[in-house]
């Protein structure tokens, strides 16, 4: 994937919200695809509520475990919960060929009358419940089993197969994964293994699943994130909690104990990944403050990690996606390989301006960003040194990439650019030539709203302002010489020591779907943070 296609031309609107936006990348989040493993899953469906960010608390229904999990994954996240209702509903963690049970309590109030799942994709035999429309349903207070085998890997949707245009908008929807049976022979290859290489040098775990997406070598991956679309009408749940409170305490199928809400019109406020809205969809997994909306937003990698990312349709709207950096090169649809119509052993997706995300419709996806094409250095050009002759080495491998140098804070650097300056006069280390003039960056976008840094690695603020002159004022600025440096002017909101990486928007491009109940900016918005090797992403966290 040529990065050269990257979209680095964004318009002037969107580099500000960028900016603005930059404030709220401060604390160190990450996202991750976690779940819960089996084959055997107990779940009930239940009501409570979830929160947005305007402070409003949703009347909700949603899946959650019916006691503990029998395990969560990935395994370096060890803080992990499942409530007994969450929105969206537990990520269910199988493997290819496994039979998969999954049995259903109903806790809902009795006037929501029955419930029920159902698995796109997979040959179902249901057990136990009443018969539905579609599935066996459990009664309200009753149980259903769900059995089917794993029979192939990929990304895949479940949801309620009951009065979905009520239930579903509640929130009973859900993702299931199923990993690939063995790894493909291609995940051990030299540049996946200095990807490994790079990660264990520098103490950071793997939060993968596996180390493939399919049983195919062109499907493995270096991180994963998995991301579920939703759209939400408060009116909707509105009028279900009236109606259920009216209701009281019935008896199921009584006179009176059912609801009768009105879907139409479909009017949605709120748009959510994962169950949240922007800002919270940055909020670590598993933070307490969400317990029944324990999934974040928030991807992260490394320069020339392969990055697959898992994405649903779980509302009733198509959502345009819009991932800044890169196009997505589409690998799967519904657990369905695109292979080469002329040779199976390559991949036939397309690549991907804006992803559209269809209801109930899944896709897996790879992107890619590696720095290339830039036409300047994005690692800056040397360590955390005063001395300018101390610059990073960049030897290309036969594709021009620095490869060679895992522990190195500028692996994967596209060598072809190696120092060259991002400004012709910038406050860095080389003083010509460059391809833009930039402002002051302690002026640039208001001081703290901007890191000032046009870099990555650890002293990247540093090195867009440079040192002082001898005999200036003092700020003491690690590794900077005896000769102090002028302080970055994100010294309050990005500190030298934390995180200076780039940040690409990621985001609905419908416009409204970026707003929180009409307040900009929220809905489905998160950032793809891209930060140097020596900065270790911790998604458990």
């Amino acid at each position: 994937m040529n990065a050269t296609n990257t979209k680095m031309m964004i318009s002037k609107s969107r580099l500000l919200v960028l900016l603005v936006l930059a404030l709220l990348l401060t604390a160190t989040t990450h996202a991750a695809a976690p779940g819960i493993t089996g084959p055997a899953f107990n779940l009930m469906a239940q009501a409570s509520s979830i929160s947005q960010p305007d402070g409003a608390a949703v009347y909700s229904w949603g899946y959650g475990c019916n006691g503990a999990p029998a395990g969560f994954a990935p395994a370096a996240i060890t803080n992990g919960f499942c409530n007994s209702m969450q929105v969206p509903g537990p990520t269910l963690i199988v493997t290819e060929n496994q039979t998969v049970t999954v049995t259903l309590t109903n806790n809902l109030p009795a006037a929501a009358g029955n419930t029920s799942i159902l698995f796109p994709g997979f040959n179902v035999t249901a057990t136990g419940g009443v018969a539905g429309l579609m599935t066996q349903e459990a009664a309200p207070g009753g149980t259903v089993t769900y059995t089917f085998t794993a029979s192939s890997p990929g990304t895949r949707a479940y949801y309620s197969g009951t009065q979905g245009d009520l239930q579903v908008e509640m929130g009973l929807y859900g993702a299931i994964i199923v990993l690939p049976a063995s790894v493909p022979s291609g995940c051990t290859g030299a540049l996946h293994a200095a990807n490994l290489t790079a990660e264990q040098f520098w103490g950071e775990a793997d939060f993968r699943l596996a180390a493939a997406a399919y049983d195919h070598a062109s499907t493995c991956y270096d991180r994963e994130y998995l991301f579920q679309f939703a759209e939400m009408d408060p009116k909707v749940h509105a009028a279900a909690l009236a109606q259920v409170t009216a209701a009281g305490n019935c008896t199921a199928g009584a006179p009176g104990c059912s609801l009768s809400v009105p879907t139409e019109p479909y009017q949605p406020a709120y748009f959510l990944i994962n169950g949240r809205s922007m800002p919270d969809d940055m909020d670590p997994n598993y933070a307490l403050e969400y317990p029944h909306q324990p999934y974040n937003g928030n991807p992260h990698m490394h320069p020339g990690e392969l990055t697959l990312i898992r994405v649903i349709g779980q509302g009733r709207w198509q959502h345009p996606f819009h991932e800044h950096g890169n196009h997505v090169r589409i690998l799967a649809r519904d657990g369905n390989l695109i292979l080469s119509q002329t040779d199976a052993t390559k991949l036939g997706g397309r690549l991907e301006f804006t992803t559209d995300t269809t209801p109930g419709q899944a896709f897996d996806g790879i992107f890619y960003w590696s720095g290339k094409g830039l036409n300047w250095d994005p690692y800056g050009h040397h360590p955390g040194s005063s001395d300018p002759s101390a610059t990073l080495a960049c030897t290309p491998d036969a594709n021009g990439y620095n490869t060679g140098a895992p522990t190195a804070i500028n692996f994967w650097e596209w060598c072809q650019d190696h120092n060259k300056p991002v400004q012709v006069a910038p406050f860095g280390d080389v003083a010509s030539g460059g391809p833009a003039t930039l402002p002051d960056p302690n002026i640039f976008a208001n001081g703290p709203w901007y890191g000032g840094s046009p870099y990555l690695g650890p002293d990247a603020t540093l090195r867009a302002t440079g040192c002082m002159p001898s005999g200036a004022a003092q700020t003491n600025a690690p590794n900077c010489g005896a000769t102090g440096s002028t302080p970055p002017s994100g010294t309050i909101a990005n500190s030298p020591s934390g995180e200076a990486g780039f940040a690409f928007m990621w985001h609905s491009h419908n416009e409204r779907e970026i707003t929180t109940n009409n307040i900009f900016p929220g809905g489905m918005l998160m950032m793809m943070l891209v930060d140097s090797r020596e900065f270790v992403i911790d998604e458990s966290k």
